[in-house]
């Protein structure tokens, strides 16, 4: 808003409740996350601390307000899979279509080959064209849907999964 910039930084502890009360509030009020239990910053605040390096989680500030944040999970512990890796955005309702998301997104595909990252993939829960069309402008292709494979609040849902290859020639 009022064109003043989105800072991207590394999460920290100190992070965590705005983090989690983002998250919390698409747990339970979205089908963006299929978590069905929301975090506690007091009992999962080793969440950040138990990450590797090369998952990183991003936090978008403006004017010092936690806007949103991202991060790069491990998509399989199977270690042919250490290659690939999922990324996750999430922007809390007040600060959308604002152009937090793309930033975010911008910013882990940017780091993930500095942790020997090759692929990310995204999962989009749902019917969710607006973060699928966004993960299409950063180069992500869409490579199938997981068809009925969530349920919640009642839905039966589909995923869409996308996919970007960091490493093609």
């Amino acid at each position: 808003m009022g064109g003043e910039l989105v800072q991207i930084r590394e999460a920290e502890v100190a992070d965590l409740g705005a983090i989690f009360e983002i998250y919390n509030h698409e747990v339970e009020n979205t089908v963006s996350t299929f978590d069905t239990e929301p975090r506690d910053p007091d009992a999962d605040a080793d969440w950040l601390a138990v990450r590797e390096a090369r998952y990183p989680v991003l936090v978008a500030l403006r004017a010092g307000e936690l806007l949103g944040w991202g991060a790069i999970s491990q998509w399989s512990p199977r270690g042919a899979y250490a290659r690939t890796a999922e990324v996750s955005v999430y922007v809390d309702g007040r600060h959308r279509n604002q152009g937090v998301g793309r930033e975010l997104l911008e910013a882990l595909i940017e780091r993930a080959p500095a942790g020997g990252i090759a692929v990310l993939l995204a999962r989009v829960a749902g019917d969710n064209p607006a973060s699928i069309a966004l993960h299409e402008s950063l180069g992500f292709s869409l490579i199938g849907v997981q068809r009925r494979s969530g349920e919640k609040f009642g839905r039966v849902l589909d995923v869409a999964l996308l996919d970007l290859h960091l490493d093609d020639p």
